[in-house]
């Protein structure tokens, strides 16, 4: 009997318990009606202000509580098709307002919802064909180029009347590769090309003529005290002139006390265009990139020469190369050297070209050009260690980055919230930043993404995440995309400004163990132990990753005794005690290494 009664309690138990679980999973399938129209009542409230963000919650809503009923379906497809045609008429406003930036971001949104056909006879191409012509016609020359070479690429039908214009005026401002870019697309045949012109552009500049575009960025820090001494505090940098209207490129940490908000002190910025005799000329900042190390700034002064940054060509390796820059403050320096590799993996976004052109301080900003005298890159970066060992930032990330860069101000960069790892065959997701567009949308953790915008992930290995970027830089902050994982799910994103230093917003709000993915390169597993004490085990190694380099294993047991991060010099450490299964799980302490900027971040 008292057996009995144990059976049946235990039934009462195991029923109660049952019909517990079951109601709260009911209650999150199911919100109570209270939350669902306040939840309602939001997304409405974002329908004017931004259409794509309503629409992400649109998206998420449904995705985190599938069981609503028919009428609460009805109010979220009305509240899309509000989102929808609010979407439609700001993009019809832009084009009309010829807000031509803002007006392709729209466009490429709608084409996401599959609704580029309420715009008949528009195209993105088309769009930006527009852009190049209206520029041309305010003489915004730099921009006009730029939209042209965006136009071309994204197919636009260029015929000889309309390229003849910016041949014309490249021509008329010597920008010899310029000119030939645009006669090789619908100019070859063309009777309107002089002899004289045919010569120029059969011509070369030589790196004599290069030299006189190029000047050396003094800014003045005023008065540095060290032991008791002051001295003057300068940073030297180069810079070379990309327009007759006296804008110049050079490295945004070079002029990085001109703009940065947590820098207090003296900042008074010149450029010099001879030796130390030669009158600084003062020069403001225009736009500026921390992310890509880039910066435009600008002198009121006409140059002797300017470089073209379109119709060059694209690095090779074992190019001879030439740095022209100011290293140690000795104005007009060309040093020379090769390509020694590309895709190198150095900044946040994109990669970088290895050259073994001798480099030093005062060379960072200064331009990269080959025996063609076409520009290659801007100088960013050396090994002071070791010789011949210096990087560039390629010219087709820094023609990308300059329309944002013309448009003034820091540049905004679009930010999922993903840190990437490269598999042989996928692109896989290693880690998901808290409160960001990637977050919200729940994508989790080794899922592998298969499109982006419905264009498929098939760069050759190496350069898949590269790819992604590209893709992805090609979008503003507030506009819609679609990502597409192999669970076959593509969800709708608004993409959101990227913070200058993704890992170091996420420590503040993320658990330690969580962080050893981005941070060192391995996904762990919860293990044996105490919530005192927790035990983890390695799930996986991301190969080439600091734990991979660590001579750590899959499935290695692990427990983390410290974690400290050090914003002033980039690091986080890691203290784990680890049994090795490669030494036969002998218990070992060992401290691991993590940038605080990584490469792999979408």
């Amino acid at each position: 009997m008292y057996r009995k009664i144990l059976i049946l309690l235990s039934g009462v138990l195991i029923s109660a318990s049952t019909f517990l679980s079951c109601a709260s999973a009911a209650q999150r399938l199911a919100p109570p009606q209270y939350t669902i129209d306040l939840r309602f009542s939001d997304i409405a409230g974002l329908v004017d202000k931004s259409p794509t963000a309503a629409i992400q919650a649109i998206e998420v809503f449904k995705a985190r509580y599938p069981a609503l009923d028919e009428s609460q379906r009805q109010n979220l497809e009305d509240l899309f098709k509000r989102a929808s045609e609010k979407l439609l008429s700001q993009a019809r406003e832009a084009v009309t307002a010829k807000e031509w930036n803002r007006a392709r971001s729209l466009f490429r949104s709608l084409s996401v919802l599959g609704l580029s056909q309420e715009m008949p006879g528009i195209s993105e191409a088309d769009l930006l064909l527009s852009q190049a012509q209206d520029y041309l016609s305010q003489a915004r020359n730099l921009e006009a180029f730029l939209s042209l070479v965006q136009a071309f690429q994204a197919g636009a039908t260029i015929d000889a009347d309309r390229a003849y214009p910016f041949y014309q005026r490249a021509v008329e401002l010597k920008l010899r590769p310029l000119a030939l870019f645009v006669y090789n697309l619908a100019l070859k045949s063309d009777s309107r090309v002089s002899e004289s012109e045919q010569r120029f552009l059969q011509g070369r500049d030589t790196t004599a003529d290069m030299i006189r575009g190029v000047a050396t960025v003094l800014v003045d820090r005023g008065i540095r005290i060290e032991k008791g001494r002051s001295y003057a505090y300068r940073v030297l940098g180069s810079a070379f002139f990309i327009d007759k209207s006296g804008l110049l490129i050079t490295n945004y940490h070079v002029i990085s006390s001109e703009v940065d908000p947590e820098y207090n002190g003296v900042s008074r910025m010149y450029i010099r265009m001879g030796d130390a005799t030669s009158p600084r000329i003062p020069a403001k900042v225009i736009g500026w990139d921390p992310i890509m190390d880039l910066a435009v700034i600008k002198a009121e002064i006409v140059p002797d020469y300017v470089f073209s940054v379109i119709g060059t060509d694209v690095a090779q390796v074992g190019d001879k190369v030439y740095a022209i820059g100011s290293p140690a403050g000795l104005e007009k320096t060309v040093t020379s050297g090769i390509i020694s590799a590309l895709n190198r993996r150095l900044l946040q976004l994109g990669d970088a070209i290895q050259l073994d052109a001798a480099v030093n301080h005062g060379n960072s900003g200064g331009p990269v050009v080959n025996e063609r005298g076409n520009l290659l890159g801007v100088v960013f970066a050396g090994i002071s260690q070791f010789q011949g060992i210096n990087f560039a930032v390629p010219v087709q990330r820094l023609v990308s980055a300059l329309p944002a860069l013309l448009s003034g101000g820091q540049v905004e960069r679009p930010w999922l919230g993903l840190v990437l790892g490269e598999e042989r065959d996928s692109v896989g997701v290693l880690y998901v930043a808290p409160n960001t567009p990637a977050f919200e949308q729940n994508i989790p953790v080794e899922s592998k993404i298969l499109r982006l915008n419905g264009k498929p992930v098939d760069a050759p290995l190496g350069m898949r995440i590269s790819a992604l970027q590209d893709q992805l830089l090609l979008c503003q902050s507030g506009e819609l995309i679609s990502l597409t994982t192999a669970d076959g799910k593509e969800r709708l994103i608004t993409l959101v400004k990227r913070p200058q230093k993704p890992l170091s917003e996420a420590i503040k709000l993320d658990t330690k163990e969580r962080l050893t993915a981005p941070l060192f390169g391995m996904l762990l597993s919860p293990g044996f132990g105490s919530s005192l004490s927790p035990q983890y085990q390695i799930k996986k190694i991301v190969r080439g990753s600091i734990a991979d380099e660590s001579g750590l294993s899959e499935s290695d047991p692990l427990s983390i005794q410290g974690f400290t991060v050090d914003e002033k010099q980039g690091l986080a450490y890691m203290d784990i005690s680890i049994k090795k299964r490669k030494m036969g799980y002998l218990e070992v302490m060992m401290r691991l290494y993590g940038y605080l900027e990584i490469p792999d971040t979408l």
